[in-house]
């Protein structure tokens, strides 16, 4: 059975109250749940669970009939770091101060808890592989050992190319790059880093690529950590769908180019600010997609946009199949009974929606994400929950479901009890933001932050200058009537009460909406 949150109603359940519960002892090394921890890059909910009628996702489609998926999940920002940052620090990137790719968390939060940490100070051996911070952002203090790093690939390892013709350009880059006495693209083990095309085909097995390299150290290291003596902390962390789309053929044969249908809406959002949108700055530094249109500028051409498209997708059925050797691994070794599994996407992402590609902005389509969570025995196990969540509600969520205790400053909300009752009354809104700055930077060169509300029905986004108050652009997108966020109704005059009432509810932030009371 999950442990002791069943114990407490949502009477009066605030953030205080949160902070105020201790949810038990130092659990005990011999019934305390071990934990495997997946986080998938760039995965936006394009899964067979989640209603894709493309995706080929069987094994992800598995967990999910065996745990809680969360249909109205939402990340704190969709970037790598801020949204991998708030999630594994509990806290909302206004608070660590991690709106980009370069910042660590600890700058401004030095003494932060990681999930991780609390977990360690109670009784638990955590291990992290792959990409769970954003990539030069280790925080070894996270992990009881150090990060496993896998020999032959760069520290980096987005941009691994296998296809001979890649790998001979690489070779020639780096020469021109050595003799201009150019060496940004080092990494800290001293291993050069460059990207080149966005796609790779190669007829390789899973383990020529990072991610199922990593696959298999994972397992291997989950055989040890069964006959340990503390319950363990597995994070895995893979890097597809992340660009470049480099992944074995078999999973490119899994799909015919020619039916995968594009985008509905290639177009900008109708009414909206020219900072909303980003700015394609991403897919663009890949060579051969470096001259195709910004999304004011025009549609990628059909082909290209179908590549891209065939791209994700095979890279999407290539990290199920690393998933599923996880979850047989984990069976194999009779862990499935006694291990909470979660399941993640950093961040959405655009495939031709909005005329844009990448993740970057506030829209529906990037800061929705995948989330899955099959904790043993947890009622309502099989079921799909609609309640708005978000990231930050992950920290005190697994620390409930393993009788961890919760630490006082987190800024989120553990949704444990809606593993067990699906239906409960919950959140009213959800936050995000995003800040159009450094390679992002909105065309007039100024940054501005975006913060957005979600609720039921609305989105509402509020538009100022990066260090001033004043606004000076909102967006409003009424979901019910507009759900893929095409035309920005927030100066219509019969929506003036809607925006004054979400700008309240904003400007109030995320303390002031909390689980309703329960029947």
């Amino acid at each position: 059975m999950i442990p002791t949150f069943v114990r407490f109603t949502l009477i009066g359940f605030t953030f205080s109250f949160l902070g105020a519960v201790s949810v038990g002892a130092e659990p005990s090394e011999e019934t305390s749940p071990n934990v495997l921890f997946i986080a998938i890059d760039d995965l936006r909910p394009e899964l067979g669970c989640y209603g894709s009628t493309i995706a080929k996702s069987p094994n992800i489609n598995r967990l999910a009939e065996s745990g809680v998926t969360f249909t109205r999940a939402y990340c704190q920002q969709a970037v790598c770091n801020p949204s991998r940052a708030s999630l594994m620090t509990g806290l909302r990137p206004d608070t660590i101060r991690v709106w980009d790719l370069s910042t660590d968390f600890r700058t401004a939060k030095p003494d932060a808890v990681t999930l991780t940490q609390q977990f360690m100070k109670n009784g638990y051996h955590a291990v992290g592989i792959g990409k769970i911070f954003h990539n030069d952002i280790q925080d070894p203090g996270s992990w009881s050992e150090p990060k496993l790093n896998i020999d032959g690939y760069p520290f980096d390892p987005d941009a691994v190319y296998r296809a001979k013709e890649n790998v001979a350009w690489l070779e020639q880059r780096k020469q021109e790059l050595i003799a201009e006495g150019d060496t940004r693209r080092i990494d800290p083990f001293g291993k050069w880093y460059l990207k080149h095309v966005a796609t790779e085909n190669v007829d390789l097995p899973d383990d020529a690529y990072f991610d199922g390299a990593q696959t298999s150290v994972a397992i291997e290291k989950m055989g040890k950590l069964a006959s340990g003596d503390k319950p363990f902390f597995l994070a895995v962390g893979y890097y597809r769908p992340h660009l470049p789309f480099n992944v074995p053929k078999r999973y490119w044969d899994m799909y015919d180019r020619d039916k995968i249908r594009l985008a509905e809406n290639r177009f900008l959002p109708k009414n909206a600010p020219i900072m909303a949108v980003n700015t394609a700055r991403e897919i663009r530094g890949y060579t051969d997609f470096e001259h195709q249109p910004r999304p004011h500028e025009g549609s990628f051409p059909d082909d290209q946009a179908r590549l891209l498209k065939h791209g994700y997708l095979a890279s999407v059925s290539y990290i199920d199949a690393q998933v599923g050797r996880l979850l047989d691994t984990l069976k194999d070794l009779n862990l499935d009974k006694n291990t909470i599994v979660v399941l993640w996407g950093d961040h959405g992402w655009k495939l031709g929606e909005h005329n844009s590609w990448c993740k970057m902005t506030n829209y529906e389509i990037d800061t929705h994400v995948p989330l899955i969570v099959r904790a043993p025995d947890a009622k309502e196990n099989g079921k799909q929950c609609d309640r708005l969540v978000e990231f930050v509600d992950v920290y005190p969520t697994l620390c409930e479901l393993a009788d961890v205790p919760l630490r006082e400053e987190l800024e989120g909300n553990s949704f444990a009890p809606l593993l067990e009752k699906c239906d409960l009354p919950w959140k009213e809104a959800v936050f995000s933001q995003f800040l159009r700055d450094g390679i992002w930077i909105a065309p007039d060169n100024v940054a501005y932050m975006g913060r957005c509300i979600r609720t039921e029905r609305y989105r509402y986004v509020e538009w100022k200058k990066k260090n001033d108050n004043e606004i000076v652009a909102r967006e409003l997108y009424d979901l019910q009537l507009d759900p893929q966020e095409n035309n920005n109704v927030a100066d219509q005059k019969e929506n003036r009460e809607v925006v004054v009432q979400l700008a309240a509810q904003l400007n109030a932030g995320w303390k002031s909406v909390v689980p309703k009371q329960a029947d």
